[in-house]
């Protein structure tokens, strides 16, 4: 056997369209197995609620064991955070319809389909009570869900002023208040559903509050 510094040339040459096998016992996570545990999240906040949801049940619901979850997700309120994440990612883009009442309503649309989706209408109001209590559950939300929107807002203000629409130095916060404020308190607060045409009178006001601040 050959030894010493030059050992290494002996040794066939890796064929570099080999594909490479997981170190031995690294964890190996199915797509089909996240995919399942996701869906039996739903399942339970519907069923049970933010708060009586457990890791448990969310394994027996996906046919899998707790080890499986917890391999992708420490708990269930980083499983929760992750699911509002991708919700949120869901949204369209800043709209550009070539006037302020069409972003607007284009925004209110999006928001109200957001606001509609079983995540938000089940896991959202759990989550805000819990991030009263905990620092890192109010800053995971605000990631998740105001930034998004915020920088869609500031889209949406910044073409107006470009088109004359709305005054230099209009706020884009405020507008966000204006825009998806009374939304999100018929959605998630009292929980009404929308009558005919309210999106576009909602739109029409926050449009008139908008212009004549």
């Amino acid at each position: 056997m050959t030894t010493g510094p030059g050992a290494a040339q002996d040794r066939p040459a890796e064929d570099p369209r080999t594909p490479r096998r997981a170190p031995a016992g690294a964890a190996v996570l199915r797509e089909e197995v996240t995919d399942a545990i996701r869906a039996a999240v739903f399942a339970e906040l519907g069923s049970v609620g933010f708060a009586r949801m457990s890791i448990e049940g969310i394994a027996r619901r996906a046919g899998v064991g707790k080890t499986a979850v917890y391999r992708r997700w420490k708990s269930k309120l980083e499983l929760v955070l992750d699911l509002v994440t991708a919700v949120a990612a869901e949204g369209l883009p800043a709209p550009a319809t070539g006037s302020l009442h069409g972003d607007v309503r284009a925004l209110l649309e999006v928001a109200a389909h957001a606001l509609c989706h079983p995540v938000a209408s089940q896991v959202i109001p759990d989550l805000l009570v819990e991030a009263a209590r905990h620092p890192e559950i109010s800053e995971a939300i605000k990631a998740s869900l105001l930034d998004g929107q915020r920088g869609i807002a500031a889209v949406i203000v910044r073409e107006a002023v470009v088109r004359g629409e709305l005054p230099e130095g209009a706020d884009p916060d405020r507008a966000l208040d204006l825009i998806v404020g009374p939304l999100y308190w018929r959605l998630a607060v009292v929980r009404t559903p929308l009558p005919p045409g309210y999106l576009d009178d909602l739109a029409a006001s926050a449009v008139a509050a908008l212009t004549r601040a």
